[in-house]
C-alpha cells in the first residue's frame, strides 16, 4: 500500500469533499462517470481507514471493495446531508466490524496458535516502506481502540476534529484528548524502539 498518510490542507480538503459529495449525488442519479469520480476521490481515504482500523493491511483492499459495494447498494438512500466521505467512512467502519465478527465465528484451520504471525513470516521483506508500514500498524494496534480510531480519522484520513467527533459520536474535546494521548503513546513507543538501535551504533 503506497498511499500518503498526510492529510490535505483544510481548504483543498473541503473543496474535495464538496466535489465527492456532488459526484455521489450524480452517481445516485445514474451517471457512470460520476460514479467513477466518486470512487477515485475517496478510495485512498477508505483504504487508509480500513487498514488502520482493522490492523490487517492484507485485508484492506478487500474491505475497501466491500465498502464501495455496500455504498453503491445503498446510494439510492444517500441524500447528501453528511459529506460523502463521512458517509462512506461510516460504511467502512461497519464493514470492518462485520469482518471481525465473521473472523470470530470462523473456525481456525491453521495448526499454529498464531496464524497471523505465520502469514506475516511468508510475506516478502526488503520492499520499500514494508518494515515502516508494519511498524506503524504494530504501534497503532497497541493503542486502545477509541484512541486509535480518533488518531486515524484526524491524523491519517485527515478529518477535522469537529467532523471526527460527529462521526464517532462524542464531544470534540474528547477527540482532541484521545488524539493527544495516542500521539504521546506513539512517541514514547518510537523512542523506546529507537533506543536499542542508538546504543548499538
Amino acid at each position: 500500500m503506497t498511499v500518503s498518510v498526510l492529510p490535505a490542507p483544510r481548504s483543498r480538503r473541503a473543496s474535495a469533499d464538496a466535489a465527492a459529495t456532488a459526484w455521489a449525488l450524480a452517481a445516485r442519479g445514474g451517471d457512470p462517470n460520476a460514479a467513477e469520480h466518486f470512487v477515485r476521490a475517496l478510495h485512498n481515504d477508505v483504504l487508509r481507514y480500513v487498514a488502520h482500523l482493522s490492523g490487517d493491511p492484507q485485508a484492506a483492499h478487500d474491505l475497501t471493495q466491500d465498502t464501495f459495494a455496500r455504498a453503491f447498494g445503498s446510494l439510492h438512500r444517500y441524500e447528501g446531508r453528511a459529506s460523502a466521505r463521512t458517509w462512506l467512512l461510516s460504511i467502512a467502519r461497519r464493514a470492518v466490524v462485520d469482518s471481525f465478527r465473521h473472523a470470530a465465528a470462523r473456525p481456525r484451520i491453521a495448526d499454529t496458535p498464531d496464524w497471523q504471525t505465520a502469514v506475516e513470516r511468508t510475506l516478502p521483506r526488503g520492499l520499500p516502506g514494508f518494515d515502516d508500514g508494519v511498524a506503524l500498524l504494530d504501534l497503532l494496534a497497541a493503542l486502545p481502540a477509541e484512541r486509535r480510531e480518533a488518531f486515524v480519522l484526524t491524523q491519517v484520513v485527515g478529518l477535522p476534529y469537529e467532523e471526527a467527533a460527529g462521526f464517532i459520536g462524542c464531544p470534540i474535546g474528547t477527540v482532541r484528548s484521545r488524539v493527544s494521548r495516542a500521539r504521546a503513546t506513539l512517541e514514547r513507543q518510537l523512542a523506546e524502539a529507537e533506543a536499542p538501535a542508538a546504543l548499538a551504533s
